[in-house]
């Protein structure tokens, strides 16, 4: 069995998940905190590669011993991973869940949706507690800006070709994905966001859509033109890409066929 876990941490201190030579990451923290509670070298393999400064709140990853085990090597109960655990992870990495999974289980490759939320300030003066945690825009939006944002995003809704909201120079041979849901709301006085949810996601996708629909909003761009965006897949036609602040990995959803159901004590 694996050990599956759901994360949530604060990326601003951050290199991205994956772990790197250029600074400290979240693998790299989790898996010397991770070894330290169960007692063995472990191995933590993530289900995305969040970049540098991006956060999570349902981020999964996948504890395994790097040396085939004969015995049980699990010594602390799902339920209760959390707190073991706590004593060895800073203040920005929390686990929020835990559950076993068979062997074949892939944090990455069994997925089959995830959800991306984007925040982005629209108050004209700068917080402080929101530093590094939303894009503060600076620019206040009335409804009918949001509602076109969220109409023009209603274009992206399906099965398309996204290479118009990839970064350039990806390596990526095939950019077609399908997004499932997507919507623009205000979340608070001074917060608006973007929930998208798809079967998988391209590098920068989410925020290119996210500068892409704000530039419709402000603009006051026709939805229709979006459109013309997909088809020409090309990314010069779309809009800058949002900085990595503003952007939270919401959920990862897996099929029912392995049994993910969060324990936490």
């Amino acid at each position: 069995m694996k050990l599956l876990l759901r994360i949530a941490y604060d990326g601003r201190n951050y290199c991205g998940f994956q772990k790197q030579h250029n600074g400290v990451s979240i693998q790299e923290v989790l898996t010397d905190a991770l070894s330290r509670t169960v007692g063995m070298p472990c191995s933590v393999t993530g289900c995305s590669r969040t970049d540098a400064g991006v956060h999570a709140i349902g981020f999964c990853a996948a504890v395994e011993p790097k040396e085939k085990q004969d015995g049980k090597w699990i010594t602390v109960p799902p339920e209760k991973m959390h707190r073991a655990a706590r004593r060895y992870l800073p203040e920005d990495i929390a686990i929020t869940g835990a559950c076993l999974v068979p062997e074949d289980f892939h944090p990455r490759y069994s997925v089959t949706g995830k959800t991306y939320l984007y925040r982005f300030s629209d108050r004209p003066w700068h917080d402080p507690f929101c530093t590094d945690r939303v894009w503060e825009t600076y620019v206040p939006l009335t409804d009918v800006q949001i509602h076109r944002m969220h109409e023009a995003g209603q274009m992206l809704v399906g099965k398309h070709n996204f290479a118009s909201f990839m970064a350039a120079g990806s390596k990526i041979t095939d950019p077609t994905r399908t997004i499932t849901a997507l919507t623009v709301a205000r979340l608070d006085e001074n917060t608006v966001g973007l929930r998208v949810s798809a079967d998988g996601f391209l590098y920068n996708m989410v925020r290119i859509i996210t500068g892409t629909l704000w530039e419709f909003g402000t603009r006051g761009i026709p939805a229709e033109e979006m459109k013309a965006i997909l088809a020409g897949e090309d990314r010069a036609l779309a809009g800058k890409t949002a900085p990595a602040c503003g952007l939270y990995l919401e959920s990862v959803e897996y099929p029912a066929a392995y049994g993910v159901r969060w324990l936490c004590e």
